[in-house]
């Protein structure tokens, strides 16, 4: 089986229509902070000294405006132009990590299709997740063949009523919300036929600055006018659980500053606030820490797979559960901050796993 990565890169086009790439010069720039010399930069790159300076002065070139200085006593040090192409490039992984990720599996999965001999795929239409991320990687490595879909977690449901996947993943807080979700749900979910899997809890809440400079409490905050929030994109359970907990204190959405501004997954949220273009997000606590935020808890929340009950028996199935319940990929789950294992891998049937629910503190 293949792998497939997806990187992005910076492009710019000077005046002329000539392109080259920012992400090409990133590194070296890296090097020259760090080292105070380019040819210390370059011979760390594998570079000869000529051909850094020749890369330096094309991007130059197309930029209009110099990438290195001189300063008496230190060397050679990044001018204000430099250190904004390193925050860009940075920012740019930052906000495209998740999807390109997601993307990457996507493709995998199709090409796989095509280059391997023909085997039972099992297909994975799933809200996207730090847990599901982690199980596709544990999937690709045991050499289960799978075809991976990041969707909302209504998408995904409705996918698994039509027969167009095998597992549906999709996430339902705990608490007092979880009857709205439920009712939502429940329209494309059979008892009868489908049984709900295991895969995780986890934690939602708020993504702060470190140090919380805005002093932000709680949800209610969001009324503030000097507060800045990025949101998740509307049909995903994230969004869903905000209208709702926001309504229930008495917020109203659509007057939230920034509540309009929205990405596609939690690391994108992180990055958002982490670059300073906002000042509060929502999601999961590892996106958080991986990016040095504060993360103030607000809700648990349950992630299931939903499957047909005839399906659990066969080969394609089997895998994944075994995946689910060995020690090792529950060892990787319980790394991750707010996530907890311990009933991955259980089957559980619909009514019980919809309706059950430990109490939690209600968001403020």
């Amino acid at each position: 089986m293949i792998r497939i990565e997806c990187q992005a890169q910076l492009i710019v086009r000077d005046q002329e229509g000539r392109s080259t790439s920012l992400t090409d010069v990133v590194p070296l720039l890296a090097l020259v902070a760090e080292t105070g010399s380019i040819a210390q930069a370059a011979t760390l790159k594998g570079l000869s000294y000529r051909h850094a300076w020749g890369l330096l002065r094309s991007i130059e070139a197309h930029l209009g405006g110099a990438l290195i200085e001189k300063e008496r006593g230190r060397g050679s040090v990044l001018s204000e132009l430099g250190h904004a192409v390193l925050r860009g490039q940075r920012l740019c992984g930052e906000r495209l990590d998740g999807n390109m990720q997601a993307l990457a599996s996507e493709v995998a999965s199709e090409l796989n299709r095509w280059l391997a001999p023909p085997r039972d795929d099992v297909r994975i239409h799933a809200s996207h997740g730090y847990a599901v991320a982690a199980l596709v990687t544990a999937l690709v490595a045991d050499d289960v063949s799978l075809d991976i879909k990041y969707r909302d977690s209504a998408e995904a449901i409705v996918a698994l009523s039509r027969g167009e996947c095998d597992l549906a993943g999709f996430h339902m807080p705990r608490g007092e919300f979880r009857e709205a979700f439920v009712e939502k749900y429940r329209q494309w979910l059979d008892p009868q036929r489908h049984v709900l899997v295991h895969l995780t809890r986890r934690k939602q809440g708020l993504f702060l600055a470190k140090g919380n400079p805005k002093k932000i409490a709680g949800l209610s905050d969001l009324a503030r006018d000097d507060i800045r929030f990025v949101n998740r994109q509307p049909g995903s359970g994230t969004r869903m659980l905000l209208d709702l907990a926001l309504r229930r204190i008495g917020v109203d959405p659509d007057r939230v500053n920034g509540y309009a501004s929205t990405e596609l997954t939690h690391s994108a949220i992180a990055a958002f606030v982490a670059s300073g273009m906002a000042d509060i997000g929502f999601g999961v606590e590892p996106a958080a820490h991986h990016f040095g935020l504060d993360f103030v808890p607000v809700v648990d929340e349950d992630y299931y797979f939903a499957c047909e009950r005839a399906r659990l028996e066969r080969v394609p199935l089997v895998a994944v559960i075994e995946v689910l319940r060995g020690e090792s990929f529950r060892r990787h789950v319980a790394q991750l901050d707010g996530y907890d294992p311990q009933e991955c891998g259980r089957i559980i049937e619909l009514d019980q796993g919809l309706t059950s629910s430990s109490e939690v503190d209600a968001p403020a």
